[in-house]
Formats: structure tokens, sequence, C-alpha cells
């Protein structure tokens, strides 16, 4: 399965609006939704975040020019949260996932289908 089809899997189970995979040390784009852009600093604090996770604390977390609180950061995931949108973003042995997903969806519904495809990666190596 190509990378943009993960991507695409995760769209279309309606939990999550848009969706990307970057590479662990965020220095390249695998797969994204269309205009699912973060900048390089954003990328880079996400990155950092996952080892020491002070900077998202003190400054919060940010993608595409949004800040949102940051709810959960450890080695595994970083969780953030704007009014009843959010983001859940997890790294796996050679990626990180990045989705956000929209109102009316429930965080804990968008939690589990993005850590699943993060448990399925790392099982079968990345």
């Amino acid at each position: 399965m190509s990378w943009q089809a993960y991507v695409d899997n995760l769209v279309a189970s309606t939990k999550v609006d848009k969706a990307a995979i970057y590479s662990k040390a965020g220095d390249s784009v695998w797969a994204q939704s269309v205009g699912f852009t973060l900048s390089a600093t954003e990328l880079s604090e996400i990155v950092t975040g996952f080892d020491n996770s002070s900077g998202l604390q003190a400054k919060g977390l940010h993608a595409q020019g949004i800040k949102y609180f940051l709810l959960r950061a450890d080695d595994r995931s970083i969780y953030g949260k704007k009014g009843a949108e959010g983001l859940v973003i997890v790294r796996t042995k050679q990626a990180v996932l990045l989705a956000h997903y929209p109102e009316g969806v429930q965080p804990g519904e968008a939690t589990k289908i993005v850590e699943q495809l993060a448990d399925y990666l790392i099982s079968v190596g990345y």
C-alpha cells in the first residue's frame, strides 16, 4: 500500500478530515491530504516534542498557523485541542503520523484510528 493510501484511509474513516505522514526526522513528507501542510518550524517543534515536550508545553502546539492546547506529549503521542477540533500525532519507528479531527468527532474516536494505524506500521517495521 502506498503512503498516500494510508492518509486517504484515515480521511475515509470520517474520524479525521486531514492527515499527513512525515519521516520520523520531519525532513520529508511521505503523503498528505490536499492543503494540509505544516511549516518547517511547526514540524521541527513537533518532532522535538516527542523527546522533550517543554517547548510544546511553554508555547503550545502549532499546525497550519493555528495554536492548539497541548493535552499530551510523550515519546509516542502528542495530542492537541482547539475548541471542538484537534490533532493526533503519533511517532512510529520511521514515521510521524499527523491527523486533524473536525468539530463533531469525539477525540477518542480519532485517537483510536490514528493509534491503530501507528501500531500496524510499527508491527511491519515502520
